[in-house]
């Protein structure tokens, strides 16, 4: 038998034991724990809106090709395969996108290629910085660019550590 398929049944039941000890009623917090989670969804839906709308625009109007084909030669002279290009700058946006890109790539170059290997670390390495930061500064009056700066930073040098790690392997 596999022990992982015994896994999460067992943390539920472990769970369910555990609060029938303390004598909480499960059902009454899961519903107090959704009300408080549909105001959450109300405040956060506009801006994940607006991402999904600018991330559908950037990729369908053919900015994103024409930024990954003016952005290949630096990409190569930081060690990235401007095969990957795409990938790299859809990633912070679209998470879907990306695992299109993903998939093309392993479809056209192998899965044991070079450009793979580099792809998967990319896709691996990297987050969809504009979704997240939508998420966790909805409805915040703080100043943004200084944290997504920082993470799109920290992204690109992942990948291009990545790039060069995956010379070795």
């Amino acid at each position: 038998m596999n022990f992982v398929a015994y896994l999460v049944p067992a943390l539920f039941l472990s769970l369910f034991a555990y609060a029938a000890l303390r004598r909480v009623k499960l059902y009454d917090t899961f519903l107090d724990g959704v009300k408080e989670a549909l105001p959450l969804v109300v405040r956060i839906f506009p801006y994940l809106a607006v991402i999904f709308l600018l991330t559908a625009l950037f990729e369908r109007s053919g900015l994103a090709h024409m930024l990954t084909e003016a952005l290949a030669p630096f990409f190569r002279l930081c060690g990235i395969p401007p095969e990957i290009a795409a990938l790299v700058l859809i990633k912070p946006f679209s998470g879907s996108g990306s695992t299109a890109v993903l998939s093309d790539l392993l479809a056209t170059y192998g899965p044991d290629s070079y450009i793979a290997r580099c792809a998967s670390v990319a896709y691996g390495s990297s987050e969809t910085v504009f979704y997240l930061s939508a998420v966790y500064f909805a409805g915040k009056k703080k100043k943004l660019l200084r944290p997504v700066l920082i993470a799109l930073c920290a992204n690109f040098l992942g990948v291009v550590f990545g790039c060069f790690l995956c010379r070795f392997l």
